[in-house]
């Protein structure tokens, strides 16, 4: 029965130490040409594969990112982890998910773990949860605008930018009564208070409804927003999952989309693009956010005493069915 080849045999195939073909498999700039072919021939004649966990040990590195989510369900974490995966794999590092919600102190979790460092996507009620895990671990943040007193990178969408856009398509639309459903965490903060400030800034008024992020949330708020004689006569969600929501609740209350009322979302997850929804909404470039997300995380490793770097990537506008012209709302 063959063996299985190890670190000793492809340095006696190779004629040389332990330790060099070690500082070969480490990619040593310290090991001349014809030394690292000749190890690179012995590993490739008798097929060795590296031991990954003693190859960990000898870097005192796990080659893992733990990827901080605050709720597994929300499908634009899928977007954005489609692009962040490839850029760690790259680099030879795998991401482990962890979900807030489920796990409170996952990014803790991550640390004992010994992660090589964190991404922390989405937003959260209590930001500072993960704060002293990221003085200690290269941390990013991916789609949050959170403040850390620590040496956090920031990548997420120009999201007061995305919302003007919103906005000025409905006012361009005739739109003058606009209401919002508030999102949570900083993300939904940031949201609201570019809503209020663009839709006044056209000379409109805007109607708030306090929720989250989730499609219970859309419905609910929506049936307060548009269930009154004084309705808007558009609704902007803090997301595309709460739109969602806000449609049913047209929906529950007969009102047509957008005849009566114009629906917008954000975020242009894979159900906004659907025949079925097909909802106007912003698209934050959220593989995008998770890509820059994984290049900064390799740049903070590789400097872990860097001044932190915020990247916002820009906007882009997705008119689809379900904004239209405002429907007259006047008495009688």
């Amino acid at each position: 029965m063959s063996t299985r080849p190890t670190i000793r045999s492809v340095a006696a195939r190779a004629g040389v130490s332990k330790s060099l073909v070690s500082l070969v498999l480490q990619d040593s700039p310290k090991v001349g040409p014809e030394r690292r072919a000749a190890v690179m021939a012995a590993i490739e004649e008798l097929g060795y594969r590296p031991d990954p966990t003693a190859r960990s040990l000898a870097e005192r590195r796990t080659r893992t990112i733990g990827v901080v989510l605050d709720d597994l369900r929300n499908p634009w974490f899928v977007d954005l982890l489609d692009g962040l995966r490839p850029v760690l794999l790259e680099a030879g590092l795998r991401p482990v998910l962890g979900d807030t919600r489920t796990e409170p102190d996952v990014a803790a979790v991550f640390a004992q773990l010994r992660v090589d460092g964190l991404v922390v996507v989405g937003t959260r009620e209590d930001p500072h949860a993960v704060e002293e895990v990221a003085r200690g671990v290269p941390t990013v943040l991916a789609g949050s605008r959170d403040s850390y007193d620590a040496p956090v990178d920031t990548v997420a969408g120009d999201d007061r930018a995305g919302v003007r856009l919103l906005v000025v398509h409905l006012v361009g639309l005739g739109h003058r009564r606009i209401g919002h459903v508030a999102g949570t965490g900083s993300v939904g903060r940031l949201r609201r208070a570019a809503v209020e400030e663009s839709v006044r800034a056209a000379g409109g008024e805007v109607l708030v409804a306090t929720g989250d992020m989730t499609e219970d949330a859309g419905f609910r708020c929506g049936l307060e927003l548009l269930g009154g004689r004084d309705r808007p006569s558009a609704v902007v969600g803090a997301n595309d999952v709460s739109a969602v929501g806000l449609l049913a609740a047209a929906d529950e209350l007969g009102l047509r989309v957008p005849e009566d009322v114009s629906v917008t979302g954000y975020d242009d997850i894979a159900l906004a693009r659907s025949r079925r929804t097909a909802l106007t909404t912003v698209d934050n470039g959220a593989a995008r956010v998770g890509g820059l997300a994984g290049e900064e995380l390799l740049a903070r490793i590789a400097d872990p005493h860097r001044a932190p770097v915020t990247t916002l990537v820009p906007p882009r506008l997705v008119v689809r069915t379900t904004t239209g012209p405002a429907p007259d709302l006047s008495p009688g």
